[in-house]
């Protein structure tokens, strides 16, 4: 078993059950204690899990975000969406070689690429349909399929990623919180989001007003490792950051 399929079964057991064992972990997932340790050490370095004696235990955290099928995100907020599409494709260059997350917040940004010459590599299957229609290099990356999201995700797109270096990166999220980050509620869909956002030179996280203060169970990016795109912030303390961007109507 590839780490990263450890890490996404060690989260996805840390997330229905609470908390785990080494030995429970070891027994599971059929490899060594001292692998089990180094693989806890390093998802709670990533702010995945807390490591505690003999194991590990979930983030104490309100999980207030699910995963919505993408068919019921795409009417979600509608307007919010293609102010912070607009903007976003706006960033991008001839130059660029570009990530795009899978996702609805996506999804209204390529309504306003053109064939500005950059080439554009994704995990979502719609958004290399829409970009390869307006005649947009697009390389898709390989995996496994999810359909609620229309992500590709796993060990092998994970992989895929590593090849890449990219100049931006911009991604969907659920949930938006100045302590906790950018989270998602499924661990795989979190690892891809990370392996895509370690080759990106800059980052960019689109998130509509009903994202923001919510908290999903899975952590794939600090606060400060992205520039956050938004509408008009209501909240006065996340108005004081430098990595903040509203669009206004």
């Amino acid at each position: 078993m590839l780490t990263e399929e450890r890490f996404a079964e060690i989260l996805r057991m840390i997330g229905e059950e609470k908390s785990v064992t080494v030995q429970e972990l070891t027994e599971r997932l059929a490899t060594s204690e001292s692998t089990i340790r180094r693989d806890l050490t390093a998802l709670a370095e990533k702010g995945l899990l807390v490591k505690v004696h003999g194991g590990a235990t979930a983030l104490e955290m309100d999980y207030t975000t699910k995963d919505v099928e993408i068919t019921s995100r795409m009417t979600q907020n509608v307007d919010e969406k293609s102010l912070i599409g607009k903007y976003a494709a706006s960033l991008i260059k001839k130059e660029d070689f570009v990530y795009l997350d899978s996702g609805s917040s996506i999804a209204q940004m390529l309504k306003y690429m053109t064939g500005s010459g950059a080439v554009f590599v994704t995990n979502g299957i719609a958004h290399a349909q829409s970009l390869a229609k307006k005649g947009i290099t697009v390389y898709l990356v390989g995996g496994m399929f999810k359909g609620a999201t229309d992500a590709v995700i796993g060990s092998q797109a994970v992989e895929d990623l590593k090849k890449y270096n990219f100049t931006k990166g911009f991604f969907g999220t659920n949930g938006v919180d100045k302590k906790h980050g950018f989270t998602t509620p499924d661990p795989a869909e979190a690892m891809i989001k990370k392996a895509a956002m370690e080759r990106c030179r800059t980052c960019y996280i689109l998130a509509d007003s009903s994202k923001i203060g919510q908290i999903a169970p899975v952590t794939f990016a600090k606060f400060d490792q992205a520039e956050l795109i938004t509408t008009e912030l209501t909240d006065k303390d996340l108005k004081k950051e430098k990595n903040i961007v509203e669009v206004k109507a």
